[in-house]
């Protein structure tokens, strides 16, 4: 199976996902409530598609080694540690907020989204980030 072009996708998703986190907070906060649910339900869609598309990358093609040296692998391996970490703690964070919403206990969403957003958004920033150093540099 030719795997080659899911990390253009990955990097793909991970891009649209921040847009539309960004634009589900700039909805939410001028209290458009049902854009906030479109936008936050089609950045969870965009999310699991990409996760999706990272396993099956990583199960055929395997991991992609970072050439850079110096300051610029150092630079790299921060990024990746910071997106790795982050992300594991993504699924079930973005879980809970979900299911805070879903049941209609706003405080409870509230709560957690305001640590779960920026987590999300870092994750997908520095996921763009990963792509654009290991396969653009």
């Amino acid at each position: 199976m030719d795997v080659s072009g899911l990390p253009t996708v990955n990097a793909t998703l991970n891009g649209i996902s921040a847009i539309l986190l960004s634009a589900g907070y700039i909805a939410v906060r001028n209290r458009k409530v049902f854009a906030h649910k479109v936008f936050m339900g089609s950045a969870t869609g965009t999310s699991s598609l990409f996760l999706m598309s990272y396993v099956t990358y990583h199960y055929y093609a395997g991991s992609k080694h970072f050439e850079g040296e110096g300051a610029l692998r150092v630079f790299y391996l921060s990024v990746l540690l910071v997106h790795v970490l982050l992300s594991m703690a993504l699924v079930p964070l973005v879980g809970k907020t979900l299911w805070h919403a879903a049941r209609k206990e706003f405080e409870k969403h509230k709560k957690i989204a305001r640590f779960a957003f920026p987590v999300w958004m870092t994750v997908s920033v520095t996921g763009v980030m990963v792509y654009w150093m290991l396969y653009q540099l």
